[in-house]
């Protein structure tokens, strides 16, 4: 079975619920998985697969608990070679910088080499309330691949 870090940038708890949600799934189908609400990247396996779950804050930026995770790639510039990783990305479109937190820490990973393991999903909030459902779907979609 894979080993899935569950990587959480949360403002208003709704990526939260989604990696709970995730990690309930997965560790049902037998996988190993550990939910980072405030990820390190000396917590974090570089071979197992990064599942970012995040939602954007304020003008296009991620939420404060994932800030020092994504200045520590800026800084560091680690080789994430073998890393794979995929993005459920939660927002508001009624705001023009719908979803860019999650693509800033996107762009950051590939610039070390990090390696998309699946299309990301981009869920809205102002048409899915409930944000579990579609980000369950997403994964249902792929988890076999795992």
């Amino acid at each position: 079975m894979s080993k899935i870090d569950i990587l959480v940038g949360t403002t208003l708890g709704n990526a939260e619920y989604v990696a709970d949600e995730f990690s309930t799934v997965l560790s049902g189908l037998g996988h190993e998985n550990i939910v980072h609400m405030t990820p390190k990247l000396a917590d974090l396996d570089p071979k197992s697969l990064w599942l970012i779950v995040s939602s954007t804050h304020g003008a296009g930026d991620l939420p404060d608990n994932i800030v020092p995770f994504f200045d520590e790639i800026s800084i560091q510039k680690p080789d994430l070679s073998d890393t794979k990783y995929a993005i459920c990305a939660i927002g508001d479109s009624s705001y023009d910088t719908f979803c860019q937190g999650p693509e800033k820490l996107a762009q950051v990973l590939e610039e070390c080499q990090a390696k998309v393991y699946v299309d990301k999903i981009q869920i809205d909030v102002q048409y899915d309330h409930t944000p579990e459902d579609p980000a369950l779907a997403w994964l249902a979609q792929w988890q076999d691949q795992l």
